[in-house]
């Protein structure tokens, strides 16, 4: 599935620290590129920078033309963002699980508490995409396939009174491309 990483992302120079030191150093030769690191991660090199720019990866060496040169902890470090996206973590939520994999002699019972926490947003969306099912099941069977003048899918859109749940969004309305 796989999350935006970045888009809206305010910038942040600080680092996770998991598996890594601070690094401002010359380049000392071997390491990998950004590209090999994309290859072996699956991150597109735009994702790559992101984590650096929002401080998720710790920056890379440069050799002496300023490319970017990576240990195999950034590999490590990628992957297990990238799963914490696919499981829908949020960027923060991210930065706290790193920052909990730098010290493995803490008690787990932080990691576990924002996972739990993150279950329950999950289990959340899920009762609510569950209705939204049931309700849009409802209006299709309804519907006749007759004209729209008596089309109840139509009907149930313009009148929130013919739905049985009520699945009203308490967020914001806005249209895709209205900004808010």
């Amino acid at each position: 599935m796989g999350l935006p990483l970045c888009e809206g992302m305010p910038n942040s120079a600080s680092s996770s620290g998991w598996r890594f030191k601070s690094r401002m150093t010359k380049y000392s030769g071997g390491g990998l590129t950004i590209g090999d690191l994309a290859k072996r991660t699956g991150a597109k090199i735009q994702t790559i920078r992101c984590c650096e720019t929002i401080g998720l990866l710790p920056a890379p060496d440069r050799t002496e033309g300023n490319q970017r040169r990576y240990d195999g902890h950034a590999a490590d470090t990628l992957r297990f963002i990238r799963h914490a996206r696919d499981l829908g973590f949020e960027i923060d939520q991210i930065r706290g699980l790193l920052s909990l994999a730098a010290h493995p002699e803490r008690p787990c019972s932080d990691a576990d508490a924002l996972a739990r926490h993150h279950l329950e947003q999950v289990e959340q969306r899920i009762a609510i995409l569950q209705s939204l099912r049931g309700e849009l099941r409802r209006m299709v069977r309804q519907c006749s396939g007759g004209r729209v003048a008596t089309c109840r899918v139509i009907e149930s859109l313009a009148d929130h009174t013919h739905c049985k749940t009520d699945h009203r969004r308490s967020d914001t309305f806005v249209l895709e491309g209205q900004g808010q």
